[in-house]
């Protein structure tokens, strides 16, 4: 078996650094205006930068382009698209077709993984996009497990999974914070408006507060807890899954580096000696990421031990 890719998603060139020492193999980087939810602000220099990093150490890069674009942006965004041709990323992820016309145009041969969030849910759609140009498909996160490897049994291009941290549970293009919740009279309280990455939306009723913010690509709320899958990664290695992705989006970066080595010690038991050296400290690797888990981000396994309902 292929030992999985251990995607990250760094915060800044330093934070990439840290991340290559604790054994990521692919960075996730980019910035706002093309890629959504992005860890980190990555100028075409700080790409540029981090991407000689990155190759130095026989790694990859993965710049995001996965926004979407109006026809006002299309200019901008062939523009970029030539300048990470000629930085030499590894691979573009994107969500908007029109990103696949655009690298046509410009001329850009940089692979693409497929990445529309929510609706990348059966094989059949990923083989579609894979016959256009996706070299990968990123799965949803709101699948089973039984439901990831059905698709990884059919499909033809590479799969991603996200293993750790939150999911984006729903995104406006409009400035939801000073126009909706704020309007209804039985409004949830939005905690901390000045601070953009630090505010939480309350729900009395459920009990949980979920992360809230604005940029420039409109209002993004994600789930109550983080997904930490790290003790049940057995049937995901022994699938072929291509790629683990740990999301790094509003943690700190000490808090990224710590869960990029446990997962890093994982794999590598796993491939490196056997199925029972994984067995024998998968549970260790767990409580050390619980120790330093925020206490307002409860973790849990996400969708992937859910039932799925037709």
């Amino acid at each position: 078996m292929k030992k999985p890719e251990l995607l990250v998603t760094p915060q800044s060139v330093d934070h990439v650094k840290a991340l290559l020492t604790a054994g990521a193999d692919a960075f996730v980087i980019g910035e706002q205006q093309f890629g959504l939810r992005l860890a980190g602000e990555f100028t075409v220099s700080e790409v540029e930068e981090a991407t000689k990093l990155i190759h130095a150490a026989g790694k990859k890069v993965y710049v995001a382009v996965n926004a979407l674009f109006h026809n006002d942006k299309l200019d901008a965004l062939g523009e970029y698209l030539k300048e990470m041709q000629r930085i030499g990323v590894n691979r573009l992820v994107y969500g908007d077709p029109g990103v696949i016309i655009v690298a046509r145009e410009q001329g850009v041969s940089i692979p693409l993984h497929w990445n529309p969030e929510t609706t990348a849910t059966n094989w059949f759609t990923a083989n579609y996009w894979g016959k256009r140009g996706a070299a990968r498909a990123v799965l949803a996160r709101e699948l089973s497990l039984d439901e990831v490897l059905e698709i990884k049994e059919n499909a033809e291009v590479e799969i991603e999974v996200q293993v750790h941290g939150m999911t984006c549970m729903f995104q406006s293009k409009r400035p939801l914070l000073g126009h909706y919740f704020l309007y209804q009279d039985k409004a949830l309280k939005i905690e901390n408006r000045t601070e953009n990455r630090n505010m939480f939306l309350h729900d009395d009723e459920r009990n949980n507060k979920y992360p809230i913010y604005e940029d420039a690509n409109g209002t993004h709320i994600f789930s109550p807890n983080d997904m930490c899958i790290i003790d049940e990664l057995g049937e995901l290695f022994e699938a072929g899954i291509d790629s683990l992705k740990i999301e790094g989006v509003l943690q700190t970066p000490e808090y990224v580096v710590t869960v990029t080595e446990a997962y890093r010690k994982a794999i590598d038991a796993y491939f490196d000696e056997s199925e029972d050296a994984y067995e024998d400290i998968k549970d260790e690797l767990l409580a050390t990421i619980e120790e330093i888990q925020p206490a307002i981000r409860p973790l849990d396994t996400g969708f992937i031990f859910k039932e799925t309902v037709y």
